[in-house]
């Protein structure tokens, strides 16, 4: 059986005692993947990050975070973690937002390896030492990627890392997430976004009104998903008609 990164069952959420944001969630992510947590806002996905990482404390929960009890303090300096809403400090760069995070987390980073991180992100160049303020969303992602990266983590937890970014951003992304999970990083990510996950992930799970409604392998979860047969009236061009009969169908 695969080793887990993750590894929770039971987890409920109940706000102010009536709003019951998680019901019983219960998952697990095998070390060394890309799991990908899907579903539709207000789902309760970020209720869930945000209990991982002990944001917000749980109503109940059972499980483990890297071998440990979800909640144990020193696991976390081995997580990374990029929010939704990414807020640093406007007047910062890019370069300085890498080292306030590393003095945060008690991180010692050389130049070299800042200079590393903003290589991995496509943050180099230039645009390393300009001001947050002046950076679009896209940027803004890819230097919060870096600093969640910036205490080398065996998991990295990101909250909708492409909410907002253009579709070049977005495939940049992906190309970075790969090459994590190929260097042993456990990566879990939160999305609403199906075709992201459905291209990045090995597994994913879908939350549904606080509970996980589905859970594996993509292959296996569209393994028996129907498939639709679209009929075309009419006549034409003949390269577009040969290249459907390329297509085998």
């Amino acid at each position: 059986m695969a080793v887990c990164a993750v590894d929770i069952s039971g987890v409920e959420k109940t706000y102010r005692g009536r709003v019951q944001a998680l019901r019983g969630v219960s998952l697990q992510v095998p070390e060394g993947s890309i799991f990908g947590l899907l579903g539709p806002n207000g789902a309760g996905k970020s209720t869930l990050v945000k209990i991982l990482t002990t944001i917000i404390r749980p109503t109940r929960c059972r499980g483990s975070l890297l071998g440990n009890p979800v909640g144990h303090k020193p696991t976390l300096r081995k997580v990374g973690y990029l929010p939704e809403h990414s807020r640093f400090p406007a007047y910062l760069t890019g370069r300085q937002v890498i080292g306030y995070a590393a003095g945060l987390g008690g991180v010692r980073v050389t130049s070299e390896e800042v200079d590393d991180l903003l290589d991995l992100v496509g943050m180099s160049g230039g645009a390393e030492d300009r001001a947050i303020k002046t950076y679009s969303k896209g940027m803004v992602q890819r230097i919060g990627l870096a600093q969640a990266l910036v205490n080398s983590p065996r998991l990295v937890i990101l909250d909708e890392p492409t909410d907002g970014v253009d579709p070049e951003g977005r495939y940049h992304m992906r190309n970075i997430l790969q090459k994590l999970r190929d260097d042993g990083v456990t990566v879990f990510v939160n999305s609403h976004l199906l075709g992201e996950l459905e291209t990045l992930c090995d597994s994913i799970a879908i939350l549904k009104e606080g509970q996980v409604v589905r859970q594996g392998a993509l292959s296996d979860l569209t393994a028996g998903s129907r498939g639709f047969q679209v009929a075309v009236e009419g006549s034409l061009p003949e390269e577009a008609a040969s290249r459907i009969r390329g297509l085998g169908h």
